[in-house]
């Protein structure tokens, strides 16, 4: 893991305009019909119980302090919101946290130091207060259902991606390096139902991402060879279209996210290895746009002196607008801290907030109201 230095004061800039919460509250719950918890924002201007875990109203404007201070080295990869009403979920480091009032406060309820090949794990939301916790690069596979934690045996050696069916909390799949596997008894047995767009021996794979309306529609990110993506689960593969400007340009395909509520909008980083190579002003480095699914993308954000973009970036989109994209710059080094991006395709505005963590490495919503923001923070801190 990387070593910083840690900086502990919250300081925060620029602005950002609060979105209107009624009618995004209305579609978010929609997604979800049979699952239509109290809206509830949290009832508190102090988290406790972990310094990993804050909130924001206001795009990040403003962060809700912690009663603890984060020190030495952690991270947060995994932080979701269930669907059972005000139930959150993260993971700081090896210990498991989960809150039952908004992320006001939270409580630990499994620790995984023990655990062989153990990453910080990242987490997808299933069905009531179920949730799936994996290893990035790793094959480190849990369900969680409630506070009881169960172990799982990976299909792969190394899980780049998971899908969860909203409609069923038994069946999922995953991606790695021999394909794509599904299981319909929540993880206990596996069925491997495609293999990958390139063969495997010339292949190295960043990203699977599956769309959270459609396990079928899988986008699969590589270096060098770009992006591919399959309507069909894999049977059928076609490359992605728009991330380099020519037939054999070179492209890493790093990251992608999906729209939760129009799948024909997702949003990839990438970067151009021609461009890198001769030194343009972006590095090669942009974030992507795709309005058909990943048929095809066209960059809409550049790498500058003022948007750092670097590869795997936390991204995520927005839970009700299609057109709004989050992204994150953070770093310990010379006490930078975290820039937090909001990007509207609609109006090409970018803007920016600024706050004294080492960085964030994950963002999640509150499911009855999208104007709530959680985040995951990071502390790399060098004696």
């Amino acid at each position: 893991m990387k070593k910083k230095l840690f900086f502990t004061a919250v300081v925060l800039s620029v602005f950002f305009s609060v979105h209107p919460a009624e009618p995004q509250i209305q579609a978010f719950v929609a997604q979800n019909p049979s699952e239509t918890p109290t809206p509830s924002a949290p009832a508190c201007d102090l988290v406790t119980g972990t310094p990993a875990v804050t909130f924001t109203t206001d795009n990040g404007k403003t962060l809700t302090p912690t009663e603890e201070r984060l020190t030495g080295i952690g991270y947060t990869f995994g932080l979701t919101a269930l669907r059972q009403a005000n139930t959150l979920l993260a993971v700081h480091n090896a210990t498991l946290i989960r809150s039952t009032d908004a992320g006001c406060s939270w409580a630990e309820i499994a620790d995984f130091n023990d655990e062989g090949d153990y990453f910080p794990l990242k987490l997808e939301a299933s069905v009531g207060d179920r949730a799936y916790g994996w290893g990035d690069n790793r094959r480190y596979l849990v369900r969680i259902d409630g506070t009881e934690v169960t172990y799982l045996k990976s299909p792969v050696d190394s899980i780049v991606g998971i899908g969860i069916d909203p409609a069923n909390g038994d069946h999922l799949r995953v991606g790695g390096e021999t394909g794509i596997w599904d299981s319909t008894d929540a993880g206990a047995t596996w069925t491997r139902i495609a293999g990958l767009p390139v063969p495997n021996v010339n292949l190295i794979l960043y990203r699977v991402a599956f769309d959270p309306t459609n396990l079928d529609h899988i986008l699969v990110g590589t270096a060098q060879t770009g992006a591919f993506f399959t309507t069909n689960g894999g049977q059928t593969w076609k490359s992605s279209k728009g991330l380099g400007s020519g037939k054999d340009t070179k492209i890493n395909a790093f990251e992608f996210a999906f729209s939760p509520v129009r799948g024909k909008v997702v949003w990839a980083m990438g970067l151009n290895l021609a461009e890198s190579d001769a030194n343009q002003p972006s590095d090669g480095r942009h974030i992507y746009y795709s309005k058909n699914g990943g048929k095809s993308f066209k960059p809409v954000i550049d790498r500058t002196d003022e948007v750092t973009i670097r590869n795997q970036p936390v991204m995520k989109a927005h839970p009700t607008d299609p057109n709004v994209l989050y992204f994150v710059f953070g770093t310990y080094f010379q006490g930078y801290g975290t820039d937090l991006f909001r990007f509207d395709i609609k109006s090409k505005k970018l803007d920016k907030t600024h706050n004294d963590y080492n960085d964030i490495d994950s963002i999640e919503f509150s499911r009855t109201d999208p104007s709530i923001m959680y985040l995951g923070l990071e502390v790399e801190q060098v004696q």
